[in-house]
Parts: structure tokens; C-alpha cells; sequence
């Protein structure tokens, strides 16, 4: 019987070596192509915070903006956040919010022509970006909740292209 730890057999681990030691994968022989990631999450927070969002009154000054800035910064530095991911050359970091009634809406997108995806670099922008306006919205409001955090597509590669369901 196998534990919930274990992986199948027909699925190898590519971070590990023979050795089961962590490892980049090498992906020099895979060709280069265009690839895409979008990925979404959201911050909930109280009437008043999204209130005060929109009438630009908070104490730290405008938290759209700035967390459009620490997301697009945090996707180009994610391999430096992720031990295992690459470091890439993006060609497109782009972080779009939306104010709602229960809080603000994350996506980011990530683009590049690599060896390798973006999905890690588009989900730490959106992270960082999530993180950012809980920093700026503390003062107000320490109950917000980060929260579906998620790849929402990806497109390139040799594992084809994906599109979340539902």
C-alpha cells in the first residue's frame, strides 16, 4: 500500500537526483518557445477599507499602486525567492487590480520565450502583490484575508496549455 507521501512509480521526481538530492532540472534540451502565465487571488477586507481604497484616505498613501509595483518586481525575482525556479529574462510582468465591494482582485500576467514556464513567476506576483496591500491596509483593517491564490492559464511549452476550470 502506498502512503500519501509517496509519489507513483510512473511519475519521476525531476527535482531530485539519483541520490534524492535536490536539484534544478536541467531544461537545455527542451526549445525555446513562447509561454504565458495568468494567475489570480484576492485580498478580502471590511466595507470601510474598500471605502477608504477608493477615496484614496489611507494613512500609507495609495495601495494599488503600489502593490502593482512589488508584484511586477516580485516576478522578476523569483528565482531568487523559489530555490529551485530559474532565472529568467521576462519579457511582460503585468499586475492588474480591481477594487470590489469585499475587497481588491489580483491577476497577473507573466509572457516570456524560454525553456521554461511562468507560472511560478505570475503566482509571486500576485503573492507579493497580495502581501503588499495587507501591509498598506493594516492600519485599518488586520482581519483581511489573502485568500485563492491560483494559476488561472498557462500556455507554451512541451506540457501543453492549461485553463482553470470553474
Amino acid at each position: 500500500m502506498q502512503s500519501k507521501h509517496e509519489r507513483p512509480k510512473t511519475m519521476p521526481l525531476t527535482h531530485l537526483d539519483d541520490e534524492g538530492h535536490a536539484r534544478m532540472v536541467d531544461v537545455s534540451a527542451k526549445p525555446v518557445t513562447t509561454r504565458t502565465a495568468v494567475a489570480s487571488g484576492f485580498v478580502q477586507m471590511a466595507a470601510a477599507t474598500v471605502a477608504a481604497i477608493r477615496a484614496h484616505t489611507l494613512p500609507k498613501g495609495d495601495p494599488l499602486e503600489v502593490a502593482r509595483i512589488a508584484g511586477v518586481m516580485a516576478a522578476k525575482r523569483t528565482a531568487e525567492l523559489i530555490p529551485l525556479c530559474h532565472p529568467l529574462p521576462l519579457n511582460f510582468a503585468d499586475v492588474e487590480l480591481e477594487v470590489r465591494d469585499d475587497g481588491v482582485a489580483i491577476t497577473a500576467t507573466t509572457r516570456i520565450d524560454s525553456r521554461t514556464g511562468v507560472e511560478m513567476e505570475a503566482l509571486t506576483a500576485v503573492s507579493l502583490a497580495a502581501l503588499t496591500i495587507y501591509d498598506m491596509c493594516k492600519a485599518m483593517d488586520k482581519a483581511m484575508v489573502i485568500t485563492d491564490i491560483r494559476l488561472e492559464a498557462k500556455s507554451g511549452g512541451t506540457s501543453g496549455d492549461y485553463q482553470r476550470q470553474g
